[in-house]
């Protein structure tokens, strides 16, 4: 492997992932993670995500007006215990303005989570930190913003623990930062909503994903064929 541009081919599709192809960012997370001891395997997974891209170099992020009355809506997701080598998951979210997305992450969680809504939940609080900058954002640029802004969730689990306190004995483990989330979600900054799985623009940034649930999440991302 010592002359194979293995590190050279990551950090190029790094900086892809985190620029302007948000549907390649989980896979980038993955081989990034072998960086220091990369095999052939690994490798073949890079020129395979080459191919990929070099099939999809149509695919660019459109945006356009819309009829919701949102400012931005943003999805998080998370796969629990995803990675084999520490159980720990992934947490994911996208924030999508006109139509496409202006924001993104896909990244290993920094502790074991005990369950799905445990994994859902710690994604939902780094994508809520992510709104709480947007919304500021948004409010310097003159935008007034007077309802809470949607955080769009597929488990029904999390969504509940994220606005009913009295939830609190089933994560009382957690780091005490974390349920940050719930002061946000009473002070009306932010609505948690549950949505269908089938409807989770963030899945892609999560786990691998079959070619028809991958073109549903490249629509609702709003990277198009143009």
């Amino acid at each position: 492997m010592e002359n194979i541009p293995y590190l050279s081919a990551v950090g190029t599709l790094q900086y892809l992932a985190t620029t302007t192809r948000p549907d390649i960012s989980y896979t980038v997370g993955v081989l990034a993670r072998f960086n220091s001891n990369p095999g052939l395997e690994h490798w073949k997974a890079v020129k395979h995500l080459f191919r990929y891209l070099k099939g999809s170099l149509d695919y660019k992020l459109v945006y356009h007006p819309t009829d919701s009355s949102e400012l931005f809506i943003t999805y998080t997701d998370a796969d629990h215990g995803g990675n084999p080598d520490n159980g720990r998951s992934t947490g994911g979210y996208a924030i999508i303005i006109g139509g496409g997305a202006v924001s993104w992450s896909s990244r290993l969680q920094p502790v074991v989570s005990l369950s799905t809504t445990e994994a859902e939940y710690i994604a939902a609080v780094e994508a809520g930190k992510e709104i709480i900058w947007m919304r500021n954002l948004l409010t310097e640029f003159g935008f007034t913003l007077t309802s809470p802004s949607h955080l769009l969730i597929d488990n029904n689990s999390a969504v509940t623990v994220a606005k009913n306190p009295e939830h609190h004995g089933r994560m009382k483990h957690l780091d005490l930062r974390l349920h940050w989330l719930r002061d946000t979600v009473e002070a009306g900054l932010i609505s948690p909503i549950h949505i269908p799985t089938t409807s989770q623009a963030a899945d892609i940034l999560t786990k691998p994903l079959k070619r028809q649930k991958i073109d549903v999440c490249l629509g609702l991302l709003g990277l198009q064929k143009k």
